[in-house]
C-alpha cells in the first residue's frame, strides 16, 4: 500500500496550457495510455533528462530538438513502451510519432519533444500511437490535468499531481505538475517522468536554469530502490499568460514556489514507491562538504539491509551504523557519529547511546513516516534524501513485471 493520502489535489488550469489524454492500447485495451500537451508558440520551455547511458529513443530526440532550438508547442507521452534500447529503429519511431502529431498539429516535428515510458527493449508499436493521436488532441483542455495524471502512470497505484498560486510582484502566478514513477527511482537528474506548467513569463536560459535547481533540490533527493532509468525527464513550460514576468527581483519568490511543487511531487513518488509501506527521512548534517552528506544518505537509503528493517518496522540500529561506515569518508572519526530515530538517540560516540531503550526504538519504526537524522561532526554541511522500505510486494512487482 502507498504511504499517506492517496487524494489527487485540486489542480489549478494554467493559462496558455492545454492536456488530452486517449487511449492506444499499448499494453491494456481501454487503458489511457496516450497524453497530449500543447501550448502557444512563444512559450518558454525547459528539460532535465536522464544520465544514464543507454538512455531512450524519445530522450534523445527531445534532447535534440530542444538543442537546435525550436519553439517547442506539443509534448507527447505514451506509457507501456519505454522505446528504450531499440537502437536505430527506436530513433526512428520517436521520430515518426513526433513527424505524425505535427502533420495533425500543423507545426513542424522538431515543435514536438517526444516522451515514452514502460517496458525497454521492445519496439515502440507506432501503429497504435498513431491510430490515438486524433483523439487525444481533441480531448486538449486546460482542465485535463486529472486524466494525463492517470494517463502517465505505469506501476504507479495512484496519479501524483501538485499545484499552486503564488503572489509575485503583486499579481497572482499558477504554478501546477503531475509526475509518474514508482520504481527504478534514483534519479541521476530527475524522475520517471515529470511536467510542471506556469503562466509566468520567463526567458528560456533562465528558466531551464530555475529548473535545474529545483531538481536538484527534489527529484534528485530521492530513491526507492537505487536504479537511475533510461527515460527520466522534467520539463517546466512557461507560458506567459500571466502577464507576469519573472526577472532578477520576482526570481527568487518564483524559484520558492518552483522548488515546493518540485519537492511535493517528488516526495509523491516515494510515498507511490513500488510495494511500499514506509517513507523515509534521511537526514544528514555536519558534513564537510554536501557531497559527503550525500554520500552517507544513500548508503543509509539504498542498504538492502536498513530497507528491509525499515519493513519489519525493526529498530535494527546497526545496519545504520554499518551503512554509514561503509560510505567512503575519508577519516571519519566514528566517535563523532550521532544517529537518531526520529526524537530517540539511538547511537552516539561510536556506539549505542547510554539512554537508548529498545521500546523507545521500536515506537518510531512503528510509525508510518520515519526520520533518520545522522550527525558527522565534522563540517556544517547538510543534505536530506527521502526513500522507502524494501518489501515483499517491491520483489513481486518487478519479477513480474513482464507478465
Amino acid at each position: 500500500m502507498p504511504v499517506g493520502n492517496a487524494t489527487f489535489p485540486p489542480m489549478h488550469p494554467v493559462p496558455g496550457f492545454r492536456l488530452g489524454t486517449a487511449s492506444a492500447g499499448i499494453k491494456k485495451p481501454g487503458r489511457k495510455d496516450l497524453v497530449i500537451m500543447a501550448f502557444d508558440q512563444g512559450a518558454s520551455v525547459a528539460a532535465c533528462f536522464t544520465r544514464n547511458a543507454f538512455c531512450a529513443a524519445p530522450v534523445q530526440v527531445g534532447k535534440a530538438h530542444l538543442r537546435d532550438g525550436a519553439d517547442i508547442r506539443y509534448l507527447v507521452t505514451n506509457t507501456g513502451n519505454a522505446n528504450a534500447g531499440t537502437g536505430e529503429g527506436g530513433l526512428a519511431d520517436a521520430r515518426r510519432v513526433c513527424e505524425a502529431l505535427a502533420g495533425l498539429a500543423g507545426c513542424d516535428a522538431a515543435q514536438i519533444l517526444p516522451y515514452s515510458t514502460g517496458v525497454i527493449g521492445e519496439p515502440l508499436p507506432v501503429d497504435k500511437i498513431l491510430a490515438a493521436l486524433p483523439a487525444a488532441l481533441a480531448a486538449l483542455t486546460e482542465n485535463g490535468w486529472d486524466d494525463a495524471g492517470l494517463g502517465i502512470m505505469t506501476t504507479d497505484t495512484r496519479p501524483k499531481g501538485a499545484s499552486l498560486r503564488v503572489e509575485i510582484a503583486g499579481k497572482p502566478v499558477t504554478l501546477t505538475g503531475i509526475a509518474k514513477g514508482a520504481g527504478m527511482i534514483k534519479p541521476n537528474m530527475a524522475t520517471m517522468l515529470g511536467y510542471v506548467a506556469t503562466d509566468a513569463r520567463v526567458d528560456n536560459a533562465l528558466l531551464q536554469e530555475m529548473l535545474g535547481r529545483a531538481v536538484e533540490r527534489s527529484f534528485n533527493r530521492i530513491t526507492i530502490d537505487g536504479d537511475t532509468s533510461t527515460n527520466d525527464a522534467v520539463t517546466l513550460v512557461a507560458t506567459g499568460a500571466s502577464g507576469v514576468a519573472i526577472g532578477p527581483g520576482e526570481r527568487d519568490d518564483f524559484q520558492r514556489a518552483l522548488d515546493q511543487l518540485c519537492r511535493a511531487l517528488a516526495q509523491a513518488i516515494v510515498r507511490d514507491g513500488e510495494g511500499a509501506t514506509k517513507f523515509v527521512t534521511i537526514d544528514v548534517a555536519g558534513g564537510a562538504t554536501s557531497g559527503e552528506c550525500l554520500a552517507v544518505a544513500y548508503a543509509v537509503a539504498e542498504s538492502p539491509l536498513v530497507k528491509t528493517a525499515l519493513f519489519a518496522s525493526d529498530p535494527n540500529w546497526g545496519r545504520i551504523l554499518a551503512a554509514i561506515g561503509r560510505a567512503g569518508l575519508a577519516d571519519l572519526d566514528v566517535a563523532g557519529v550521532s544517529v537518531h530515530l526520529g526524537d530517540v538517540l539511538i547511537a552516539d560516540k561510536g556506539g549505542r547511546a547510554p539512554g537508548y531503550t529498545e521500546a523507545a526504538g521500536q515506537a518510531v519504526m512503528d510509525e508510518e513516516e520515519i526520520t533518520i537524522r545522522i550527525h558527522l561532526g565534522r563540517g556544517s554541511a547538510h543534505e536530506t534524501v527521502w526513500t522507502t522500505d524494501l518489501s515483499h510486494d517491491y520483489v513481486t512487482i518487478n519479477a513480474e513485471y513482464r507478465t
